[in-house]
């Protein structure tokens, strides 16, 4: 018997302004974290973020680079990562944002409380290599 294993698939961004300043929003239940949620049918990754980023923070950005994939064996989520930067829009809450805004990173460190919400932010800012991406 072959058993498929299915994931679910993300697309986050660290979104930095002129300031240098990270975009957060709190989740819910999650807390203090970056944007992003789950790519949709006939989606692209680049497509699902610059969405998930506008939907949670009203904040309209363009994507820089592409920072790389982490994967939540457990849960079998795997998360693409960008990092993008405001064009346009102002700091708005939604359903899924009680709180948001643009924070310094030490600040961001604070508010972020997840281990791997941190890694995930400190490992797209420190990315110095080039990967792959196919759309």
């Amino acid at each position: 018997m072959r058993i498929i294993q299915l994931f679910k698939i993300t697309s986050g961004a660290v979104v930095v302004d002129h300031q240098n300043k990270i975009l957060l929003k709190k989740d819910p239940i999650r807390g203090w974290e970056l944007p992003g949620g789950c790519v949709e049918k006939n989606e692209t990754f680049k497509e699902a973020v610059i969405r998930e980023v506008k939907e949670e923070t009203g904040i309209d950005i363009e994507i820089i680079k592409f920072c790389g994939v982490s994967q939540e064996v457990k849960s079998n989520v795997c998360n693409m990562w960008w990092i993008g930067m405001p064009i346009s829009g102002t700091c708005q809450t939604s359903n899924e944002s009680l709180e948001v805004g643009f924070f310094d990173l030490e600040t961001a460190f604070i508010l972020i409380e997840n281990e791997n919400f941190k890694r995930e932010l400190i490992t797209c800012l420190n990315n110095n290599r080039d990967p792959i991406y196919f759309e």
